[in-house]
C-alpha cells in the first residue's frame, strides 16, 4: 500500500484542526474534576468543536455514537461516555478527533481526577514519557520499529506493559490511513519514515497484563485483569527539520 505523503499545505490544514483539539484538551484540563460525568465532557467537546467550525470526526464513525472516547481506569480505549460521576482517584482518557475543512487531527490524554496514588502517577508519567520517546524517533530515514521500540523500552523500564492490540495510524483526509504504528518492536524494522508522513503515536500502557477484551457494546476495551491503563496521543508530522507535533498543548 502506498504512503499518502502530505505537502506543507496539507500539514497546515491538519495543524489547524490540531489547534482546536489542543485547545479543547487544555480547556478540559481545567474542567475535569470529581463529580463531572464523561457524558458532560462529551457534550462539552462536541460544542467546543462546533463553535470553532470543526466537527467531531469520531461521532458516526462506523456507527460510534459519541464525539469522544472516554476510558476510565481499567478501560484501555473506546470507552462510551456515560452519566456516572468521576470519583477522586480515578483516571480517564479522553480521545478526540477534530475535522476542520476535511483535515483531521487526533489526540488522547489521560487525566487524574483529584488526588491520585503514587502508583497511578507513575503509570501516567511512564505513558506520557513513552509517547514523547516515540515521537523523537519520527524522523525521515528511521523506521516504524524505531518508534515502537522506544515506546516499549520506556514502558518496560518503568515496570509496565504496552497494550499492543491497538495501534497508531496515518491521518489526514481520513481518520485512519496507512500505515499502522505499532507501539512495540525492534529498531530498524518496518516501513521507513519519509518526509510528509503524518501519523498518530498513541501508546496505551497498563499496570497489569496487556491482554484485553471487548465489552458487549462492541467498542469498550478493558484489561482482562482489571489493571488500570493510561494513554497519551499526538498527531505528528515527519519533516526534515524533525518531528512536528500538530496537536501540542501546554
Amino acid at each position: 500500500m502506498a504512503l499518502d505523503l502530505k505537502t506543507k499545505e496539507h500539514i497546515r490544514g491538519i495543524r489547524k484542526a490540531g489547534r482546536i483539539v489542543a485547545a479543547c484538551h487544555k480547556a478540559l484540563s481545567k474542567r475535569i474534576a470529581p463529580g463531572v460525568t464523561t457524558l458532560e465532557i462529551d457534550r462539552f467537546v462536541e460544542r467546543f468543536m462546533l463553535d470553532r467550525g470543526a466537527a467531531p470526526a469520531q461521532k458516526g464513525y462506523k456507527g460510534y455514537p459519541f464525539a469522544t472516547c472516554a476510558s476510565v481506569n481499567e478501560v484501555v480505549c473506546h470507552g462510551f461516555p456515560d452519566s456516572v460521576p468521576l470519583e477522586t482517584g480515578d483516571i480517564v482518557t479522553i480521545d478526540m478527533v477534530a475535522d476542520l475543512d476535511g483535515w483531521k487531527a487526533d489526540s488522547a490524554w489521560t487525566y487524574a481526577i483529584g488526588q491520585t496514588t503514587s502508583a497511578t502517577e507513575k503509570l501516567m508519567l511512564a505513558a506520557e514519557q513513552a509517547l514523547f520517546d516515540g515521537i523523537k524517533q519520527a524522523v525521515p530515514g528511521n523506521r516504524l520499529g524505531d518508534i515502537g521500540h522506544a515506546v516499549q523500552a520506556r514502558a518496560e523500564r518503568a515496570g509496565f506493559q504496552v497494550v499492543t492490540a491497538f495501534v497508531g495510524h496515518g491521518i489526514g483526509r481520513s481518520m485512519h490511513e496507512y500505515p499502522e504504528v505499532v507501539h512495540a518492536g525492534e529498531p530498524g524494522q518496518g516501513i521507513q519514515l519519509e518526509e510528509g508522513m503524518v501519523i498518530t503515536i498513541e501508546p496505551i500502557i497498563t499496570a497489569g497484563r496487556p491482554d484485553i477484551f471487548i465489552a458487549q457494546d462492541g467498542w469498550t476495551a478493558r484489561t482482562v485483569d482489571n489493571g488500570w491503563a493510561a494513554q497519551f496521543e499526538h498527531t505528528v508530522a515527519v519533516t526534515k527539520e524533525g518531528p512536528v507535533i500538530l496537536t501540542r498543548w501546554d
